[in-house]
């Protein structure tokens, strides 16, 4: 499934950050004016995954793997929680 930041929030004005959940992990498209990251993560790396969640304003979500931080804003407080819980699926599928 693929979730869209909004464009109203910081940051995604022009390109909103998307995040594609997979049978085999995330991709993470943080994209910019001139170059943007993309990153694909497999479910069983994931080490922890965070969500900020204001009472008013959009949400951010990190990824943390391999010791690396990815960190993605401007969701609904529904979607984050949507990937999170598809990411915790996908840990105990991959952990078998």
């Amino acid at each position: 499934m693929k979730y869209t930041a909004s464009r109203l929030s910081a940051g995604n004005k022009l390109f909103p950050a998307e995040i594609t959940t997979e049978e085999s992990g995330i991709t993470i498209k943080i994209p910019g004016l001139f170059s943007g990251d993309t990153t694909s993560i497999a479910y069983d790396s994931i080490s922890a995954v965070e969500i900020d969640s204001p009472l008013i304003g959009y949400s951010t979500i990190r990824f943390y793997h391999s010791g690396n931080k990815v960190e993605a804003h401007g969701f609904s407080k529904s979607d984050v929680n949507d990937i999170k819980a598809f990411i915790e699926a996908g840990r105990k599928r991959a952990r078998g």
